[in-house]
């Protein structure tokens, strides 16, 4: 499959787009005023243990206070799980034994300063999640400087290969230091390593040097831009093209790949066409898409997304497909066209944690089987880490994908100021009966003579004519008058009551 990547980059805004087959894939956003903090290294200092919850909040100049938990804290082999290839984004798990875990307040102390980094963005009203151990991800390797250990990703198959990686990695590094050798390190050469390694060790001593006089809370080190970020995590050689709008941009993405990536050989194109780029490439209206509830499939049927606090809720539906031949098979058709079209929607929206699938009931089991095995197929291109279940016999799929970074919805969204995020608004009706009640409460405390009721032009129009028999009830039953007024700027389930 062809893959490129399209970049757009202005003075508050950079975004970049992968392109598998012609349709975008992936979409990382990072904006001026928003900058991602993931791989930042920050001195802070722990203003609460909470033993209950075996972590820690740490203060690292962040609004929120970052959280670490305790396997973040502790040094040797379970350290060594969160350090992980999943280019660049942790989701790959390196080798190692699970150790138990020490009681946090063994480790921490309120008023403590400690050499921080960023794991994971804080996400809706969550902060920012925080590991003590330090890792510098590099082309071909991870550096780890607190932990004494050589691990190789789980997604290089070969033995042989894992084996000649891991005595390369073994002889040169430094000694009480670790790395993970990345997927893309497979077939690489002791030189690429080695350049690599001694990068990330130089690197290391910069950011070391002079933290001691540094006061908490600090930034010590910041990690790439998104650009940057992304060419080194996710570029390989199926990588065909890499296309930008912005010379600055163009010039700094050709100095990196002749830094890091000398020997790759990248089409790399400077846009400069009439209209926007992601315009041009029919991006826009992808990434739109991407934002809606409802997704249509080619067949007729839909899926529904539904993101909660919790978890995100999908729901297939067949819609306007109505079949060929029986039943069973317009639902199995329904549910495996619309396997393909979750499993890119989960990547292109960036949808992460508890996820539940609804899918149209199949009697048959070997049809559930069909449509497991097919969304486990398409889910391995995915880079983040997934867990998937079996399907039920109610047809849900319950399934994890690990959650990185806010998803596109929330990223580029922000919950409706009108219907304060709910998704809804009364009805007009409930509204009136409701205001209907709150009169004849307030008629009986209210002295005699005229009262003014003040609402929505929309309310006050149903008052005065389809629903002014209620008004007229009240008036009779108290002997007030009740005078409607219309407020443009009120909110629909908006009202106020007034004497006079």
């Amino acid at each position: 499959m062809t893959r490129e990547l399209v970049i757009n980059t202005t003075s508050h805004e950079t975004r970049v787009a992968l392109l598998e087959g012609g349709h975008i894939a992936e979409l990382y956003i990072e904006r001026e005023r928003e900058m991602g903090i993931v791989g930042n290294i920050y001195k802070g200092r722990v203003i609460r243990v909470l033993p209950g919850m075996q972590a820690a909040f740490v203060d690292v100049g962040l609004e929120k206070a970052a959280f670490l938990y305790v396997a973040d804290v502790i040094d040797e082999m379970n350290a060594v799980a969160r350090f992980i290839d999943g280019e660049g984004s942790g989701t790959e798990q390196a080798e190692g034994e699970e150790q138990p875990l020490p009681p946090i307040e063994d480790l921490l102390r309120e008023g403590q300063e400690i050499l921080v980094q960023i794991s994971k963005e804080p996400i809706s009203t969550k902060g920012a999640r925080i590991t003590s151990h330090i890792s510098l991800p590099g082309r071909h390797l991870v550096y780890m400087p607190t932990v004494d250990h050589v691990g190789i990703s789980r997604r290089i198959d070969d033995e042989e290969e894992r084996e000649r990686l891991r005595v390369l990695v073994e002889t040169m590094k430094p000694e009480g230091s670790g790395f993970i050798v990345r997927t893309v390190s497979e077939g690489k050469s002791e030189a690429d390593l080695k350049a690599d390694m001694d990068f990330l060790v130089e690197l290391w001593k910069a950011i070391s040097a002079g933290i001691e006089q540094r006061k908490a809370p600090s930034l010590i080190h910041s990690d790439l831009d998104v650009t940057s970020k992304v060419l080194r995590d996710i570029l390989t050689e199926d990588v065909r093209r890499i296309i930008v709008d912005s010379q600055e941009e163009y010039n700094k993405i050709v100095r990196f790949i002749r830094t890091f990536m000398p020997k790759l050989n990248y089409c790399i194109e400077l846009y400069d066409g009439d209209e926007p780029i992601f315009d041009s490439f029919g991006l826009e209206v992808e990434i739109s898409r991407a934002l809606g509830k409802k997704v249509w499939l080619k067949s007729g049927g839909s899926i529904i997304i539904e993101q909660t606090e919790a978890l995100v809720a999908v729901d297939v539906n067949t819609g306007r497909y109505v079949g060929k031949h029986n039943l069973e098979d317009t639902i199995l058709k329904t549910n495996l066209e619309a396997v393909k079209e979750i499993a890119f929607q989960l990547r292109l929206r960036n949808i992460g944690g508890l996820i539940i699938i609804d899918f149209i009931d199949m009697e048959k089991e070997q049809h559930r089987d069909k449509v497991h095995a097919a969304f486990e197929e398409v889910l391995k291109n995915d880079k983040n880490k997934t867990n998937i279940l079996k399907i039920s016999e109610l047809g849900l799929i319950e399934m994890t994908r690990k959650r990185v970074r806010e998803s596109i919805g929330r990223t580029l969204c922000e919950p409706c100021t009108y219907c304060e995020g709910k998704g809804y608004v009364k009805g007009h009706l409930t509204i009136i009966y409701e205001i209907l009640r709150e009169l004849q409460r307030e008629l009986k405390d209210l002295p005699d003579g005229r009262v003014t009721l003040m609402a929505h032009p929309a309310i006050a129009g149903l008052l005065i004519d389809e629903e002014r028999a209620g008004i007229d009830e009240l008036e009779q039953e108290t002997g007030r008058t009740v005078v409607i007024n219309a407020r443009p700027g009120f909110h629909i389930e908006q009202f106020e009551i007034a004497v006079g």
